[in-house]
């Protein structure tokens, strides 16, 4: 069957060719419906760690950067592959195509599995990110703990090389989310970190949650269902003057 629908995936820094390859093995192949295809795109020419409000907002302005244009370049659907959910506000009133994010996909997700669930994540320099998401979409009451090995991330190499020291810290502080601070889900808090999902999913006995896979395959529900943002809640710019202007920075 000929794929007849494309999305966009907004990786939240740069694509160096090796990045890419561990990027995109995050959807498999299998996990793709034969109506879609999917395109990873980088953002910005920085490499950003997302490591304090100012990153943050760095990486905001290259990932609407990267977005602005995607229904203009014949995309149905906008995918944003960070946990941060960067850009989503501001692409959801741009764009009249939908516009789906990891961490608002792996939250909500996470709320509907049980009833508290953990953040479980690379290091505490990433925990302003999650206190962002997690209140403004009204989830506190949700959340059991944010808990972290203390491992600096690497936005290039992902967990590349690293499998045998990572993955058990994560488990470890995995089961501690679940024995200690009563979580019944585990998300985790990174789209690079999606090499550690089976390990993580094969030794625990409560759901993992891979967020870019569910942003991913929210994407494909809201095509299908004909569904995208409301416009009275995001409400499309008055001008697009904006365009060029995140055109010249080249965040």
């Amino acid at each position: 069957m000929t794929a007849t629908k494309r999305i966009k995936i907004i990786f939240p820094v740069p694509l160096a060719d090796n990045t890419r390859e561990l990027v995109e093995t995050q959807i498999p192949k299998a996990l793709i419906d034969d109506r879609f295809s999917i395109e990873f795109v980088g953002s910005g020419e920085i490499v950003s760690m997302a490591d304090s409000y100012y990153d943050m907002q760095l990486m905001e302005m290259a990932v609407i950067e990267a977005g602005i244009r995607s229904e203009a370049e014949g995309f149905d659907a906008v995918c944003i592959n960070t946990m941060s959910d960067s850009g989503l506000y501001a692409l959801r009133s741009r764009l009249s195509i939908p516009v789906l994010s990891a961490g608002e996909s792996a939250l909500y997700l996470a709320s509907m599995l049980g009833q508290k669930f953990s953040i479980v994540t690379m290091w505490k320099k990433w925990f302003p990110l999650y206190r962002k998401t997690i209140k403004e979409y009204g989830l506190e009451h949700k959340l059991a703990s944010v808990r972290s090995i203390e491992v600096r991330p690497d936005t290039q190499e992902l967990l590349q090389g690293k499998e045998d020291i990572v993955f058990d810290k994560l488990l470890t502080q995995a089961k501690i989310a679940i024995e200690q601070d009563g979580a019944d889900v585990i998300v985790l808090g990174s789209t690079t970190m999606h090499q550690s999902y089976n390990f993580l999913k094969d030794n625990l006995s409560i759901p993992v949650i891979n967020p870019g896979q569910v942003a991913y395959k929210f994407s494909e529900l809201f095509i299908n269902l004909g569904l995208a943002q409301s416009k009275l809640a995001y409400p499309d710019p008055e001008n697009l003057m904006g365009d060029s202007t995140f055109a010249k920075l080249g965040i």
